[in-house]
């Protein structure tokens, strides 16, 4: 491991220097597109503004004879389109295949301009990430970026999930961690074939009345992934590191789909990947604080004055704990009010009224 003088030190000479805080910039959705696909390229700038962010996919769902086509999809498409606001970021393939290190030279020499962060698959340990943050540094020495380039990994394996606290740490240039429950559950070998979400068979039952086992015992579904994610959290936020949650995979249940991002989104997730349009307004919808809810965070933020002591509102204690989590939430909802004019509208309106 690197001593803390020289974590901040560029890793190749003529590399810029490497970040010392990742921005927090909107990124409620991550929404996927291939790239080797000629439709979806063509509806790329009407998706623009819709997404915080738009990933090009090089990986999974892209077969192995259209990875070249995806890889120079995504040069063209990030070399001709104006992002504006939005971020592009692209998830290239693991590091242990074939493809990985194509990806990375041609993308980071080609258009590391435009793209903001590189997902890696499969990240299994703080070597991965070491790895990776050499070569790019290396690459953005070659190419003359000005800026560094962001990492994000995907935490899909158990050995990962056993590291996940030395991966947080490995690089300044980590910028997030999503949960990636279909490959996370073939490593763990869970009897599940779904990607995200619940299983009915993971469940608690009430305790029998009597002696029949049988009648009156309800039964309430689990959440299979409450411990990776929280874990996962902590992690994140011990480092500076922005947690996410990953894909839903029943296009159709939109229910299903935002009480799982919802989850995500309470237990500290900062936005979730979106697979098909469907899912770009339920990510929006959960991941950005109710009007109503930001009004609350103002008004105690107003009411505690300095931040210290306590005070009483709407017969409920709100003390110095509360208010920082109403500053969470307040923080939240003005770094989205700077990209989403109806959202600023909305929070504008209701804190006035509360405040009134």
């Amino acid at each position: 491991m690197r001593p803390p003088k020289d974590f901040f030190r560029p890793l190749a000479l003529g590399a810029p220097a490497p970040v010392r805080e990742i921005p927090l910039r909107p990124s409620r959705m991550i929404h996927f597109f291939d790239p080797s696909n000629a439709k979806m390229l063509a509806k790329v700038p009407d998706l623009i503004p819709q997404v915080d962010v738009l990933l090009g996919n090089l990986e999974d769902g892209v077969q192995a004879d259209r990875k070249q086509a995806a890889r120079s999809g995504l040069v063209d498409i990030a070399r001709s389109s104006d992002f504006g606001d939005t971020q592009l970021w692209t998830r290239v393939n693991s590091l242990d295949s074939p493809w990985a290190l194509d990806d990375l030279i041609t993308l980071v020499t080609e258009v590391g301009d435009k793209l903001d962060v590189i997902m890696l698959p499969k990240v299994e340990g703080p070597e991965d990430i070491h790895y990776a943050d050499r070569l790019l540094a290396q690459l953005e020495a070659r190419a003359g970026w000005s800026r560094p380039l962001l990492l994000h990994a995907i935490l899909e394996t158990a050995a990962g999930v056993s590291r996940v606290e030395e991966i947080v740490q490995a690089s300044p240039r980590l910028q997030g961690i999503s949960l990636g429950p279909a490959d996370l559950a073939a490593s763990r070998r869970m009897k599940t074939t779904r990607v995200g979400g619940g299983h009915p068979g993971y469940l608690v039952r009430t305790d029998p009345v009597g002696d029949d086992l049988q009648a009156g015992r309800s039964t309430y579904q689990q959440d299979l992934w409450h411990y990776t994610l929280a874990r996962m959290v902590d992690a994140c936020v011990a480092a500076g590191v922005l947690p996410f949650y990953g894909p839903f995979g029943d296009i159709k249940d939109v229910v299903g789909c935002e009480d799982q991002f919802r989850s995500a989104y309470i237990l500290g997730c900062v936005g979730a990947w979106s697979l098909h349009p469907a899912q770009i307004s339920i990510a929006r919808k959960v991941f950005s604080p109710e009007p109503a809810e930001v009004a609350w965070a103002r008004r105690v933020i107003a009411a505690m004055g300095d931040g210290t002591g306590a005070v009483m509102l709407d017969g409920k204690m709100q003390d110095d704990a509360t208010v920082r989590q109403c500053q969470v939430i307040a923080s939240l909802a003005d770094a989205l009010a700077s990209r989403d004019p109806e959202l600023a509208h909305a929070y504008e309106t209701a804190t006035k009224e509360a405040l009134a």
